[in-house]
């Protein structure tokens, strides 16, 4: 892997959105329209150079445009129109959208839109068309994101993670989590820290979070959880560049006790306070069950 491709290169003026059909894209140019890009929606990929020049010469210097399956047979020369860019500048900043099949299926039920693509056979052999079609797209990609899971929430905060005028980069999504109210669906790392002393067994404790400082010193003091330290962080410190090398957007990250209370909590804001000191992107946390009122562990 190429050494430069591990660091952020700031938020582009030029972007050029492109994935499935129902994968999120007309929720994406909404948030980027409130980060001040100018956009375009359903460009023939023919007209991008013409536009950028039009946009430019208007006094929009942030522009993005979306361009896919709806533009019909428009759409077939798509990667060749970017090469173009390329050559003659301004180069495109790529962003795709993706997600998983089952989920497509989901919206279209859901929306009870024609797909774009239309393939004989209903929509299933129509998603399956496209992904074929943007093949070439997605390969040439800077920055990929699966909303399978995304709420409009995580979405947005991607977004502005990337595209805002603060920190650039990969946004890495800390949680906190309780195993007896299930994993959380968009976390891509989970680890499970049960094995570490229970601040529930302490009396003067039990009543108390992971937000509360005796809870937190109680949980950091232990020789197990300064291990586990110890390896988690260095781990990050190699995984969370690489994972941006490969184009993900947004990196979720869980941690684990039994009743998402205590321990989790603890971890969890360790985590993100010593991530925060080499990682140049966005770092938001999210203590998912530390305020339901029926959580006794």
């Amino acid at each position: 892997m190429d050494p430069a491709r591990l660091t952020s290169p700031g938020q582009p003026d030029f972007v050029v959105v492109t994935g499935l059909s129902g994968s999120g894209k007309s929720q994406a140019v909404k948030v980027l329209e409130d980060l001040g890009y100018y956009t375009l929606d359903n460009l023939p990929p023919a007209l991008m150079a013409s536009a950028i020049d039009v946009s430019r010469k208007g006094g929009k210097q942030k522009v993005a445009f979306v361009i896919d399956a709806r533009s019909g047979l428009l759409f077939a020369d798509a990667k060749k129109e970017l090469d173009a860019l390329d050559r003659a500048g301004p180069r495109a900043h790529l962003l795709f959208f993706d997600a998983s099949d089952d989920v497509l299926l989901h919206r279209y039920s859901e929306t009870r839109h024609r797909h774009p693509v239309d393939a004989p056979g209903g929509v299933q052999p129509s998603i399956d068309e496209e992904r074929r079609m943007l093949v070439e797209l997605r390969a040439r990609a800077d920055k990929v994101i699966d909303t399978t899971h995304l709420s409009v929430k995580d979405l947005r905060d991607t977004l502005h993670s990337l595209y805002g005028s603060g920190k650039s980069g990969m946004l890495v999504h800390v949680e906190s989590f309780g195993y007896k109210y299930g994993l959380p669906p968009a976390a891509d790392l989970v680890f499970d820290v049960r094995f570490m002393e229970n601040p529930f067994y302490i009396p003067e404790l039990r009543d108390l979070t992971g937000r509360d400082e005796p809870v937190r010193a109680y949980v950091l003091e232990h020789p197990a959880t300064k291990e586990f330290l110890a390896h988690v962080v260095p781990f990050l410190k190699f995984a969370l560049p690489r994972y941006e090398g490969e184009k993900k957007a947004r990196l979720g990250l869980a941690f684990g006790c039994t009743g998402g209370r205590h321990r989790s909590v603890v971890i969890a804001d360790e985590i993100a306070r010593a991530t925060r000191e080499f990682w140049p992107g966005g770092i938001e946390v999210e203590h998912r069950d530390v305020d339901r009122p029926e959580v006794r562990t």
